[in-house]
């Protein structure tokens, strides 16, 4: 009987071993056809990525730095150039243009020198530089247009205009000694016969005949009219 139970036990333990073994061998093949395990498999290779990502990096340090430079160059650029005419050494020198009556702010007051004047004060209005021409001020009375002639012999110096600076021109309305002439209470002021934008400017009562004018000063004492 113990002899029969041995064998049917070493049969089945045999079975069981069988079993065993075909399964063993059933998970190596399914892992082999699965495809090599994760210590087999070699490093992603990731210098690629690494070196695009190194490269756009450099580029938008690159392009940082050469926005940098234009920005500089612009701003240098403008604070050395400027704007104007050519120097000839690559700089530019401001252009300055002759005045007109509208770019001048206007005034004027009676004074008692001479047998008395007129005072025609000019300052350049804010923000405007600009030249009085070494010519006389065209000053005319009235309707008829008569025209001041000059009071010096000679043309005086031009005068720019800017800032603070103001320049006089002394007008006689009347330098006959008769009673005629025209009653006026107000002159107009040009710079030059041909300036397009001539002023009006009140001066109260005068007696026009025969005027004359000075030249632009820059010191009112210079500006007395003779007759």
């Amino acid at each position: 009987m113990f002899g029969n139970r041995r064998k049917s036990f070493l049969v089945s333990a045999a079975l069981v071993g069988g079993a065993l073994l075909m399964t063993a061998c059933q998970d190596t093949e399914d892992g082999a056809a699965a495809g090599p395990s994760a210590t087999d498999v070699p490093a992603a290779d990731v210098s690629g990525a690494d070196a695009a990502g190194t490269d756009a990096s450099k580029g938008a340090d690159k392009g940082a730095e050469q926005g940098a430079e234009a920005g500089s160059d612009v701003k240098d650029g403008g604070s050395a150039e400027g704007s104007g005419a050519d120097a000839g050494d690559g700089t530019k020198v401001p252009v300055q243009q002759t005045c007109g009556a509208n770019d001048i702010s206007w005034s004027t007051r009676s004074e008692s020198q001479a047998g008395g004047y007129i005072l025609v004060m000019a300052k350049a209005k804010q923000g405007i530089t600009c030249i009085l021409p070494a010519a006389l001020p065209t000053v005319a009375f009235g309707s008829d247009g008569t025209q001041a002639g000059p009071a010096e012999q000679a043309v005086g110096d031009a005068v720019t205009l800017s800032g603070g600076t103001t320049a006089y021109a002394g007008v006689n309305p009347k330098t006959t000694n008769t009673d005629g002439g025209k009653e006026l209470d107000s002159i107009i002021v040009g710079v030059g016969n041909e300036d397009p934008d001539p002023v009006s400017l009140k001066v109260g009562t005068i007696t026009v005949d025969k005027p004359v004018v000075t030249n632009w000063h820059t010191a009112p004492a210079d500006a007395v009219p003779s007759a």
